[in-house]
């Protein structure tokens, strides 16, 4: 299954793209998602269309800031049921641990934690921000819009409190700086390693005076008990070990052997999941070729091989199969200045 992200995320999508002149319904429409489909927050819609639709609109529109300006109507809201256990938290460091552990609520394929600083400051630490390339490719203006909002949600939180040292973006700026340091209030540095805000280790220890810990164990309860993690299901631990060699799949008793499991025992708890080692490589195959041909111009016989396709008929034959079209007509639907 194709990573996805909870429809709450684009919430003020559609009147921010009005604004600027564009047609958010034909820029939905084209990522194969509607203004249905974003209408409910707890819908969840695949994180690459997300992302990719974005780039777009920000390239359309000549919008460069507009992750950010989309974080700026945004709040903890967004985060739903995640939302109630944070704003519960006793301190700073309870609720990035809450984040941490719940945020595959929001979207398995996103990550927040807590690391060391990544310049040796002392009393510093890096409050990170990732997103898991594996299955989803890097989007400069979803990375904007999720650290702009991470960087609101600790504004929130802690008020002006917050300690902010710098601000960590790992690609080139694509607004003038001063357009980052305005929202930010605060340095910025550009093409780093990770997207991080670098904050006093001091402000984890800061605690909330209305805090209601009776509460937070309840809406912790709930996420537990209605939300399973994917990331704990064997399927999804298959998917991962693949998906890092795709080109040249291992077998399954590779992957038994990296699971520390013996093969029977792997087809078994797969066959409790309700799948197949076959078809877990299979729709890992299906949605990285999916995500190869619709989002670049990478000739098809690279496709083939990137997928572990030893003939680009393979993979026009598996495309046909999967999608009822044509590797070319595909990439054609699905964005025609890619079609050639």
């Amino acid at each position: 299954m194709v990573p996805m992200i909870r429809a709450a995320s684009l919430r003020g999508f559609a009147p921010l793209v009005e604004e600027l002149g564009g047609d958010p319904d034909g820029l939905l429409e084209r990522f194969a998602l509607s203004r249905k489909s974003i209408d409910h927050d707890d819908d969840l819609i695949p994180i690459e269309a997300h992302d990719r639709m974005l780039d777009a609109a920000a390239a359309e529109l000549d919008c460069p800031d507009l992750g950010l300006r989309l974080a700026g109507v945004q709040d903890l809201s967004i985060l739903g049921p995640l939302a109630l256990a944070i704003q519960q938290s006793s301190t700073v460091a309870d609720a990035l641990r809450c984040s941490t552990q719940f945020l595959f609520v929001h979207s398995p394929a996103l990550r927040v934690d807590v690391e060391p600083d990544p310049y040796d400051r002392r009393g510093v630490v890096a409050l990170t921000y990732c997103k898991d390339l594996r299955e989803s490719s890097y989007s400069r203006q979803g990375i904007e819009l999720g650290l702009g909002l991470f960087f609101r949600i600790a504004v929130l939180l802690v008020g002006g409190r917050v300690g902010v040292r710098s601000i960590e973006i790992p690609h080139r700026p694509l607004s003038p700086v001063h357009r980052y340091t305005d929202f930010f209030g605060s340095d910025v540095k550009f093409d780093r390693a990770v997207a991080a805000i670098c904050i006093d280790r001091r402000i984890l220890d800061d605690r909330f005076e209305d805090a209601d810990e009776t509460i937070r164990q309840v809406a912790i309860q709930f996420l537990a008990d209605n939300f399973a993690d994917p990331g704990k299901k064997v399927r999804t631990q298959v998917r991962s070990i693949v998906a890092t060699t795709l080109a040249a799949p291992p077998a399954l008793a590779d992957v038994a052997r990296l699971l520390a499991t013996h093969p029977r025992t792997l087809q078994r708890r797969l066959a409790e999941e309700g799948t197949t080692f076959d078809t877990v490589l299979d729709d890992l195959r299906r949605d990285t070729a999916h995500r190869l041909i619709t989002t670049g111009d990478l000739p098809f016989s690279r496709v083939a091989e990137l997928v572990g396709f030893t003939e680009q008929a393979t993979l026009s034959h598996a495309v046909r199969r999967w999608y009822g079209t044509s590797p070319r007509e595909l990439r054609r639907t699905t964005d025609p200045r890619l079609s050639r």
